[in-house]
């Protein structure tokens, strides 16, 4: 396949598969509620039958798992840093000028930035929590 041909299609399958999973993942969650909502119902007339007593309760979302900021910055730090330097590679091994290929730098910058952020809130939250229990934020000698 020629590198123009390759070159058109990469961002036309990478536009394709990204609506794609996208689509998948909202008819996988509402397939998940729907059938959630069903045992719900089916629950509660078996109940009824049964003769039972029913307290109203309301249907229960499932737990959102909240991340810290650290986190976050941490991942998108690493995938920045990686796709930096895989644009660096790719363009090096593609014998591109290399004011081109110096281009990579854009987002291993940035990814570099957000992995610093993360280290330093990351201390941050160590120190909070060390102050707010009353300890001290110094490591043990060892």
């Amino acid at each position: 396949m020629s590198p123009e041909v390759l070159g058109v299609m990469i961002p036309i399958i990478a536009i394709v598969m990204g609506i794609g999973t996208l689509m998948l993942r909202i008819y996988l969650d509402s397939l998940r509620s729907s059938e959630q909502v069903k045992l719900y119902f089916a629950e509660r007339m078996a109940a009824l039958e049964r003769g039972g007593r029913l307290q109203l309760q309301p249907l229960q979302e499932p737990p959102v798992v909240l991340e810290t900021p650290s986190s976050r910055h941490r991942r998108a730090g690493l995938i920045l840093l990686l796709l930096g330097l895989s644009i660096i590679v790719a363009l090096w091994e593609m014998e591109i000028p290399l004011g081109i290929v110096w281009w990579g730098l854009v987002p291993t910058a940035g990814g570099v930035a957000y992995l610093l952020s993360s280290f330093l809130e990351a201390r941050e939250e160590q120190q909070q929590t060390a102050q707010s229990s009353g300890g001290s934020a110094r490591r043990p000698d060892l």
